[in-house]
Formats: C-alpha cells, sequence, structure tokens
C-alpha cells in the first residue's frame, strides 16, 4: 500500500468496518529525556471550528449511524459497564465517598455495583473514578484517550434523571466519543507530551457533548457547552500511579455535564473555546490541527478506532506482558529458573511505567519490571493481580528486580522484544508485533463477555450480571437507558 497522508489514512481508518481494520498503528510519542514533539503550527482552520462541531453533534441521529458504529458502541458500553461495577468497590471509591456524602444532594443516579444513590453531578463523579480505577477500560489508540470514562460516566448519570430512550442514549454517546476523540487527535502527541492526562482534558468535552445532544440543546447552546468544557480541563500525567489519576474521568464527566446543564440555561461562553487565540487548543497544546476536528464529520467514526485492554494496566507495557505470559506458557518458566529478563522498548514505556520499585497496587500497574515479574510467576494480569500485596511478594520483587528495560527506536509502541536468560544458560526471545487487544488482533465479543464477568464475579450475583450483559448487548432496542444503572445497582 503506497504511503497516506494523516487525513487519507484517517479516511481509510473511518470506512473500514471495526473487524477490518488490520495493519495500523498509533502516531509515535514524544517523551522525556528526548527531543519532544516539535511546536506544530496550526494548520487546515476552518472558520468557527467550535460551531462547526457543535452542529454536527446537535445533528447526530441514530438512524443515521453505520451498523459497525452502533455494535461498536454495544461493546464500549459493556467493556466501560463492566469496569465501573468492578472498580465499585476500590478503596479510592471508598474514599472519595467518605469525603463527598455529606455533599450529596437528592438521589438522582446510581453508583453501579452499590447502593449509594446521589444528585446527578456526584453519581457522574464517581462512576467515572470507579471506571477507570483499574486501568482496564477502552482505549482509542491513536491518541491514547480512555473515551467511554468521561462520557458514559455522565450520560447514564443524566439519562436517571432525563427520561431517554436507548436509541437516543446510543447517539449521545457516539457523538461524544467523536466530539472528545477529534479533539485529541488535533493536539496529540504535543498536548500529552507537555504533561496532561489527555482523558481528562478532552474528555470533558466529550462529556458536554454527549449530555448536551441528551438534552436537546440548541446549535449556540452546544457552542457554550464546549466553550464551558474549554475552561475546565482536569489532569495531569504526574498523578499516574495514584488515586488522582482515576479520579481525571470522573471529574471531566462531572464537569463536562456540568457544563452542558449551565448552557441549556443560556449560561454563555465564548463563540471559540476550542479554536481561540487563547482558548484550550493554542493554551495547551504546541500543536494544532484543526482538520482532525472537522474534516470527514459523519463519514469517519472514532469510535470505529475504540479498543479494549485484555489487562489491567497501563497499555503501554500490555506487550511486555503478552510477551511474557507467552514465553511462561510455552517454556513451562518459574521465577528460580530464570537468571535475568531484559526487554527492548518504545521510549514512552520507560516514561510512563518505569517505577523501578512499586510499593502500591496502583504503583505497580506502571512499572513494566513488575509487569514481567507478575506475567511469568502469575501468567495473568487482572485487576486482582495488581494488588498490595503483590507489590511486595518476595518472589514478584526478587524476579521484578532481575528485570532491565533499554529503549530501542526501532521498537513501536504495540511492541517490544522480551529475552529471558535461564540460569542454565538458554535464552528465549519472543517478539510481538501486534499486542493483544489492539485493532490487528482485537477482543471478541466472546472476550468481552468473559472480561466482564471477570471484573463482576463478587460484587453482583451471577443472575443480575447477566442480565446488566444483556442490556448492554440491546441497548439500543432499551425504552429506557436507565434500565441499565438500575439493574447495575446492588440489591
Amino acid at each position: 500500500m503506497p504511503a497516506m497522508s494523516v487525513l487519507d489514512r484517517r479516511h481509510f481508518i473511518g470506512t473500514l468496518s471495526a473487524a477490518g481494520l488490520a495493519g495500523l498503528s498509533a502516531p509515535s510519542l514524544g517523551v522525556q529525556g528526548t527531543p519532544s514533539a516539535p511546536a506544530v503550527p496550526a494548520v487546515g482552520t476552518p472558520p468557527a471550528v467550535t460551531r462547526t462541531l457543535a452542529r454536527f453533534v446537535r445533528d447526530i441521529q441514530f438512524e443515521t449511524l453505520p451498523a459497525a458504529v452502533v455494535k461498536e458502541a454495544r461493546r464500549t458500553l459493556l467493556n466501560w459497564t463492566g469496569c465501573a461495577i468492578g472498580g465499585s468497590r476500590h478503596e479510592t471509591l471508598d474514599a472519595a465517598i467518605a469525603a463527598l456524602s455529606p455533599f450529596f444532594g437528592a438521589p438522582q443516579a446510581s453508583f453501579l455495583g452499590r447502593r449509594e444513590r446521589a444528585d446527578i453531578l456526584h453519581a457522574a463523579l464517581m462512576n467515572g473514578i470507579a471506571s477507570h480505577v483499574f486501568d482496564f477500560d477502552d482505549t482509542h489508540l491513536k491518541t491514547v484517550i480512555h473515551p467511554a470514562g468521561p462520557v458514559v460516566s455522565a450520560l447514564l448519570a443524566l439519562a436517571e434523571w432525563r427520561p431517554t430512550t436507548g436509541r437516543d442514549f446510543v447517539a449521545a454517546m457516539v457523538a461524544g466519543i467523536e466530539a472528545e476523540c477529534r479533539i485529541g487527535n488535533a493536539v496529540y502527541p504535543n498536548h500529552y507530551d507537555r504533561g496532561w492526562h489527555i482523558t481528562g482534558t478532552a474528555g470533558v468535552f466529550g462529556a458536554a457533548a454527549a449530555s448536551g445532544r441528551l438534552l436537546g440543546l440548541t446549535e449556540q447552546q452546544m457552542v457554550w457547552a464546549l466553550g464551558l468544557a474549554a475552561t475546565q480541563p482536569v489532569g495531569l500525567r504526574e498523578m499516574f500511579g495514584s488515586m488522582t489519576k482515576s479520579f481525571h474521568p470522573g471529574r471531566a464527566a462531572q464537569n463536562g455535564l456540568t457544563a452542558a446543564l449551565l448552557a441549556s440555561r443560556n449560561f454563555t461562553s465564548t463563540e471559540v473555546g476550542i479554536e481561540g487565540k487563547s482558548a484550550w487548543a493554542n493554551v495547551l497544546s504546541t500543536k494544532q490541527d484543526y482538520r482532525e476536528i472537522t474534516s470527514g464529520l459523519g463519514n469517519t467514526w472514532e469510535i470505529a478506532l475504540n479498543t479494549y485492554k485484555p489487562f489491567a494496566c497501563g497499555i503501554v507495557i500490555h506487550p511486555t506482558l503478552d510477551a511474557c505470559i507467552q514465553l511462561r506458557n510455552e517454556h513451562r518458566l518459574t521465577a528460580d529458573m530464570i537468571e535475568r529478563v531484559d526487554l527492548a522498548v518504545h521510549p514512552l514505556v520507560l516514561e510512563l511505567t518505569g517505577k523501578r520499585t512499586p510499593q502500591t497496587g496502583l504503583e505497580t500497574k506502571f512499572s513494566v519490571y513488575f509487569a514481567a515479574a507478575l506475567a511469568i510467576v502469575v501468567g495473568a494480569a487482572g485487576m486482582r493481580d495488581f494488588s498490595d500485596a503483590n507489590a511486595t511478594n518476595p518472589t514478584l520483587v526478587a524476579l521484578r528486580d532481575r528485570v532491565t528495560a533499554t529503549v530501542d527506536p526501532a521498537i513501536k509502541e504495540e511492541q517490544v522484544r522480551a529475552t529471558i536468560t535461564l540460569k542454565d544458560g538458554r535464552r528465549l526471545t519472543k517478539f510481538i508485533e501486534h499486542v493483544v487487544g489492539s485493532l490487528e488482533r482485537p477482543m471478541t465479543d466472546a472476550d468481552l463477555d468473559a472480561k466482564f464477568r471477570g471484573l463482576v464475579d463478587g460484587v453482583l450475583p451471577e443472575r443480575q450480571s447477566q442480565s446488566v450483559m444483556g442490556l448492554c448487548w440491546t441497548i439500543d432496542s432499551l425504552p429506557s437507558a436507565a434500565a441499565l444503572a438500575a439493574a447495575a445497582r446492588q440489591v
């Protein structure tokens, strides 16, 4: 295939079905300690970027969505729901509820997997935190945005307060994901390289757009909602490995929902919240390619590029986990057989997951050294494997300390070369070209069902879990989208 421009590539990707997106990977990412991505002059600046996007979001209709887009929306919803229910009992959410429950308003919306209810703004916050706390949620690989966290957390809370059909819910969800990912495309990777957590900073637009679509905002009100979202960016990458990382999508959901509610009452903002001289894109990034926001609206769909994690941790160490699990299983490895593990990785791996001696379960999610040891010793990397107990497990710690990771400029983000040297002198090598869970090796519907059950097991009874799963797969046929939230509450 001949080389394609960025726009050609996006058109090519967007017109393929979700099952046929092979051979395409996310753009290279700049890193600390290396020359960062250079400033890029704003290009393709059409008049009224914010208004163009607002008009598209306002006008989107379920009936015009391609079948593949609707299918991916169901898959995204199932994955988000499982993550939110699975994370509902984490100590992070317990702490958030303990701190803020004295200030909850009327019980308008549910906390998935729990008995508590609160006003829709706090429900959006809490479900957003729960859905991201395991780092197991969906990923738009082109920008590393986790799209559903901000969007669905806001949307489901709003749907409990304002009656809406499943079809309108799906249309709003797709609109929100389209808005946040297109805005992310316009500034990535430079925006991310500056230290922003793009799920929070771009996710607020998705939550505002989705909520505004469900509220029936006019074009002008939608412009104001996007402007209000633009003035509320949240999320610093410095917070990775702490409870605050999961706060980012939760707050983005809450802020975006707030923006839409304010705009619905004609609370005004600038007309150019995204592209203005002192607005979001120009303040938060050294790159602004507005064609990524406006070109191909309604013809290409970012949700078609969504992926789902098989491992509950930062996505840049998924190739390491994939390689080490394969080597473990193929050669029946145990920790006491291994002299050392050498990893050749993309630069972003050490920038984001270079924690040498993680002390907590949350920190282990950002340690490529721990991940390699976990893959070999346990043979899995689910939500229960990245635990406080495993962070200090003597066997894991001893093997972790025998792992080295070296940057190889030839290695792409989705790749790794893992070499295990055994004490008997043998050297075992595995190169991962495309990691499991990528567009090239996607999780199937059956994989997502199994992942959902694993997340929800122990939180909801099996019969209730099956009911929730069924509602996710049939969301667009429901007369009331709020039925999903009701079914997912602890009884």
